[in-house]
């Protein structure tokens, strides 16, 4: 039996009220001991806490939420104004979660402006001759130039909804090609996945596969791997090419099938298990939230279905009752037992705030048929 899930999100919209005043103008990234870190704009996550207050005024319909949301979105003006920190390819987790979202909720036309000019930053990461996105770092960066990774699946979606505004194709077909050779080099034929891959910036010739945040080389992040559930079934809804639902289902079905016993999955899947093992609670509500979006795009004769169903729910089950902080009313988190770079020693075991976003968008997705902001509802 599942938990009640409107006890959840309503734990979520009262921590996240609070947290509004406790936050101000500034952005949650990661945990410290149980205390949010916060930036001015300056980070990769950013975005999630703007989705999260989106989320918020979607469910309950208060004002507060709204503008604590429109003022993160007018926030954002400023950073790509400015081209604060934006050399990197997470232009879609900062964009898609606020102004797309704040479009999507209100039709804001300003919003729907800034969110294009966003999808141009991202479209400047294209390269040639290899035909991918880079990851990080300006152009000419040595050590950056050939660098992919897995997370930018969940980048795509901007330059997706991009061209079907704008009827540019451009957009379009750099979103595919990425997910093309994300598919291609990123995900082993065992279903595992690479965190990262190398080309060689001026020929395009591949070159291979690496870690960043993962315990080795060839061991499999949870959170790439993560990604890759969401990212290519995104990329099916966009697309509808088959390869990409049947990938999702793959690396899905490879996550659940290596979690432990609690349904939550360890901070990498080949790192040696035991009760000091640091979990990612981020990557399991990720994989939740891209369950959600996965089985919406199966038929009721799925032969994998049911399977995915019944892990979804014992996912989720499992994060509400063991790894949220319902009942913790002080809690700045959602979600406790995140991991965002364990050999580098920062916040393995805390909260992560694209972990709660996913949380939250899951469980809204579940009860209530929110589903978050990385394409376009449906005319009612």
């Amino acid at each position: 039996m599942r938990v009640d899930w409107t006890k959840a999100i309503e734990d979520a919209l009262s921590k996240t009220l609070k947290n509004i005043d406790r936050f101000g103008e500034k952005f949650p990234h990661v945990s410290q001991n149980g205390t949010y870190e916060l930036n001015d704009n300056t980070d990769w996550t950013n975005g999630f806490w703007s989705g999260m207050l989106w989320l918020c005024y979607e469910y309950s319909q208060d004002e507060r939420y709204r503008q604590a949301a429109e003022a993160t979105v007018a926030n954002f003006r400023k950073r790509l104004d400015n081209h604060v920190v934006l050399d990197h390819h997470d232009i879609g987790f900062l964009y898609s979660l606020s102004s797309k979202a704040q479009w999507i909720v209100t039709k804001d036309e300003q919003a729907r402006k800034l969110t294009l000019e966003a999808a141009d930053v991202l479209l400047r990461r294209w390269r040639e001759p290899g035909g991918y996105i880079q990851a990080w770092g300006a152009k000419d960066d040595p050590k950056e130039a050939g660098r992919i990774i897995i997370d930018c699946l969940l980048n795509l979606p901007l330059l997706y909804w991009a061209s079907e505004q704008t009827d540019d194709p451009s957009y379009r077909y750099a979103a595919i090609k990425q997910a093309e050779q994300t598919r291609r080099y990123l995900v082993r034929g065992d279903d595992s996945s690479y965190h990262t891959f190398f080309f060689n910036p001026e020929t395009g010739e591949p070159i291979g596969g690496a870690t960043h945040q993962g315990f080795s080389n060839g061991s499999t992040w949870t959170r790439g791997q993560a990604w890759g559930v969401y990212g290519f079934a995104l990329s099916y809804r966009y697309t509808k090419n088959p390869l990409f639902l049947n990938t999702s289902k793959r690396v899905a079905r490879y996550f659940l099938e290596h979690l432990p016993e609690d349904h939550v999955a360890y901070w990498d899947f080949n790192a040696p298990a035991g009760p000091d093992t640091y979990r990612d609670s981020s990557a399991s509500a990720i994989v939740a939230a891209g369950l959600v979006e996965l089985i919406s795009h199966l038929d009721a004769g799925d032969p994998d279905r049911d399977y995915f169903e019944e892990m979804l729910v014992k996912s989720m089950n499992s994060l509400v009752e063991r790894y949220s902080t319902i009942g913790e009313d002080d809690a700045e988190g959602l979600l406790k037992h995140g991991s965002y770079y364990v050999h580098g020693g920062l916040s393995p075991d805390d909260y992560m705030i694209w972990g709660d976003y996913f949380y939250l968008e899951a469980l809204m997705r579940m009860e209530k048929g929110i589903h978050g902001y990385w394409y376009e509802r449906e005319s009612k």
